[in-house]
């Protein structure tokens, strides 16, 4: 069994397991705060077929699991105040994102329960200047006060009746109710009025903060476009000519042929057929130089075409592009709850009930046992009836609620807009708390594919040193040699021929004909007429006589983990060109930066010894191992987690997938996705882009979203144990602490929001 830190929340599990249950989600509007999230999963979770519901206030997202029709769901939603939307699954958000930019006055007044709390703004004005401040008092300055608590206090009035009758339960709001209504009763009209508007706008800017947040990543829709320039071929439906059509990209399907100008966002993931471009893939993956795209290369939906017109082939559907599968990811991450969360979460379902019983508690026993006031024996003394009123305003849960899924969920979004996929809460609260990293060796600190490292002619002046740089004689071996290996689809042929063409040697030596593969050993064909053979060092060993400096120079390359192809032509030996799977550029300095930041690195690798000893020299992690069956690498891992605590596995093939698993993080790298399907699936984040700094930066993004969710929760623990010593002591007044509680909802959130921003 392999052990994991992550111990995910129920609701998650139960989407992992199977289940024939039909599934029905949908989008949430009206949903202002998180103890609206959980009104709403109790009242849908109690409709007649209904086995499981779950509420992402963070998302806006319900999810329905049972026998129920969809119209009985939207039905209880709309009883309960809210309007659900339903999608199908895999589908992105279908409600229109709020836009970042949009200002806060145009969002309060399109809502009509916030107009109601700003026009009881302005009727509470005159109840706070003359007889808050000035001590002023007659029954003209409080009856605006008494209109203001019904203006505003009525939509909170519904949605505790609403709580009371689907749910059986006393929600936030029927804690604000007994509150002004208690406050009335005692003659405190403009206390009262200053509760309810207070209240009902601050539900209102909370939120407005989460639709902000929440806009972050639906936003990122907008980035590809929905209409693509479609090419249609001569040969294609009777066409007589080629022509170019404007559809839109839900029309595309693979093997269709795409154009795209300069200056164009690519619309769709495909094949670079003709052309050759700068592409700018910040929007991606976080990358902030572009890079070449040309024939054989891909392309993403939501890039930026630079200087070149492309042409490529479509490979996927619209809605199974890199963006929107993105975008699925993350939204279905801010459903997994941190462990902080789900416990708070747990807390506040309790908390309420827990509040009013303490509150009549407070209410009566000191007038019972300490002959205490009960009502305000005159305006400078409270009594404790009083006492107990603000006592329910200040104990709101509000500000603890949203604490956590504000931080966190701006935390998820930062990483995403910088191309970095993390599966939810937990594994972002996981890895700020990791101490070592364990990296896979090729395709996650390599680049994965062979590279030509060396050059070495016979005829070479200085012997093949690459610190020298290429001669005629290294240009003319590695041009024959690229003729002979130019169709072949083999690592080391691609490479041979990528290096001629980086360093311009095609036209060298293009006329090769017959052809021939030697199975395991090497390639032979005529090149301008001569027989060219390129093969393995041990066929030369065997067949072909060479030189023997280059023979003991290859037997070395093999040791430290490089491939030495040699080559012959007419009988002659000419040389050897040597391939290696080169590090990734970024390694060094990841692996630098994750030293800096006190985290231990540890490189495993199924390749020898030697291969991965030449690779530490230059990338100086702190361990390696070399020789590593998958198996064993779980237990490299372990043994890992022992000595400095606990691990992130870093990794992008299949055999990796044990040790992703076993560590308390896995985390996929490179590639489109990062690495294989396999790999995606066992880690709890991926890394899109190559660039391996994104690593430490995502540490410390999760680093300081957790440094926030402590900063969030002690501050509203500590304003609500503050303000609870000033009521209980008679110094603390109604309209004080509903705007404490208002002012520590609002900080909190905003104090969260704020890693939207984070650039480490």
């Amino acid at each position: 069994m392999t052990r994991s830190s992550i111990a995910p929340d129920q609701a998650a599990a139960d989407r992992s397991a199977p289940d024939s249950s039909p599934l029905h989600l949908f989008d949430v509007q009206g949903m202002d705060c998180a103890a609206c999230a959980r009104t709403l999963e109790k009242g849908v979770g109690g409709v007649t077929g209904v086995e499981s519901c779950e509420v992402d206030f963070p998302s806006a997202r319900l999810e329905v699991r049972g026998e129920v029709g969809v119209e009985e769901v939207m039905r209880r939603a709309e009883a309960l105040g809210f309007q659900a939307l339903p999608r199908k699954e895999g589908d992105a958000a279908a409600t229109p994102p709020q836009p970042a930019e949009q200002r806060l006055l145009p969002f309060l007044l399109e809502r009509s329960e916030t107009r109601l709390a700003l026009l009881g703004g302005i009727l509470i004005l005159p109840g706070l200047i003359f007889h808050e401040i000035l001590q002023w008092h007659a029954h003209w300055i409080e009856y605006p006060a008494l209109l203001a608590l019904g203006l505003a206090g009525w939509p909170v009035l519904r949605a505790a009746w609403r709580g009371a009758r689907y749910n059986r339960e006393l929600n936030i709001q029927a804690l604000m109710v007994i509150a002004a209504v208690g406050a009335v009763v005692i003659g405190a009209w403009v206390e009262a009025g200053m509760v309810m508007v207070l209240f009902a706008l601050g539900e209102a800017l909370e939120g407005f903060a989460a639709a902000r947040a929440r806009s972050a990543i639906q936003g990122l829709m907008t980035v590809a476009p929905d209409r693509a320039r479609r090419i249609r071929r001569a040969d294609q439906e009777g066409a007589e000519a080629s022509v170019e059509e404007d559809v839109p990209v839900e029309s595309l399907a693979p093997g269709d042929v795409v154009v795209v100008r300069p200056g164009e966002r690519i619309p769709m993931d495909g094949e670079v057929l003709v052309g050759h471009s700068m592409v700018d893939r910040s929007a991606l993956t976080g990358e902030s130089l572009p890079v070449e795209r040309g024939p054989g290369e891909t392309v993403m939906a939501g890039e930026v075409n630079g200087a070149g017109v492309l042409e490529f082939r479509v490979t996927h559907h619209a809605e199974e592009t890199t963006l929107r599968r993105m975008i699925r990811l993350v939204e279905e991450a801010r459903g997994r709850r941190a462990p902080t969360q789900r416990f708070i979460d747990r807390f506040a379902r309790n908390y309420t009930p827990v509040v009013v019983v303490l509150a009549v508690l407070v209410a009566i026993v000191p007038p019972l046992a300490l002959g205490a006031p009960f009502w305000n024996p005159d305006p400078d003394t409270l009594g404790w009836f009083y006492r107990a009123l603000a006592l329910l305003v200040v104990a709101c849960p509000c500000a603890l609620v949203i604490s956590v899924p504000a931080s966190v969920v701006s935390g998820l979004t930062n990483a995403a807009r910088n191309g970095v996929l993390i599966k939810g809460g937990a594994y972002l609260e996981a890895l700020s708390g990791v101490r070592g990293v364990a990296f896979d060796k090729t395709g996650t600190l390599t680049r994965g594919a062979l590279t030509v490292v060396t050059v070495r002619s016979v005829d070479c002046p200085h012997g093949g040193d690459p610190e020298q740089g290429p001669c005629d004689s290294c240009d003319d071996l590695l041009a024959v040699a690229a003729a002979v290996e130019g169709r072949s689809e083999h690592p080391v042929g691609r490479a041979v021929a990528a290096a001629a063409r980086e360093r311009q040697l095609v036209d060298r030596a293009s006329e090769t004909t017959e052809h021939r593969a030697l199975v395991g050993r090497g390639m032979e064909a005529r090149v301008q007429g001569r027989p060219v053979t390129i093969g393995s060092h041990r066929h030369f060993d065997q067949n072909i006589p060479h030189d023997t400096v280059h023979c003991r120079l290859a037997a070395a390359d093999a040791v430290e983990g490089r491939t030495p192809i040699l080559v012959e032509m007419e009988g002659r030996y000419l040389g050897t060109i040597t391939l290696s799977d080169t590090p990734r550029p970024s390694a060094p300095e990841a692996v630098a930066q994750l030293h800096d930041m006190g985290i231990r690195t540890l490189l495993l690798s199924g390749d020898s010894e030697g291969a991965v000893r030449s690779l530490v020299e230059g990338i100086q992690v702190n361990a390696f191992r070399g020789d590593l069956l998958p198996a064993e690498k779980v237990t490299a891992v372990e043994e890992f987690r022992g000595q400095v605590g606990p691990v992130a596995m870093v990794g992008d093939g299949i055999n990796d997938t044990p040790a992703l698993a076993a560590a308390e993080v896995g985390i996929a790298v490179g590639g489109e996705l990062g690495g294989t399907d396999q790999a995606r699936e066992t880690a709890g984040i991926t890394l899109m882009s190559d660039d391996l700094r994104s690593l430490p930066r995502t540490i410390r993004l999760a680093r300081a979203t957790m440094r926030t969710v402590r900063a969030n929760v002690a501050f509203a623990i500590g304003v609500k144990l503050a303000f609870l010593v000033l009521v209980l002591l008679g110094m603390g007044t109604l309209w004080m602490a509903v705007l404490a509680d208002v002012g520590a909802t609002l900080l909190v959130t905003l104090n969260g929001v704020r890693l939207l921003r984070w650039n480490g």
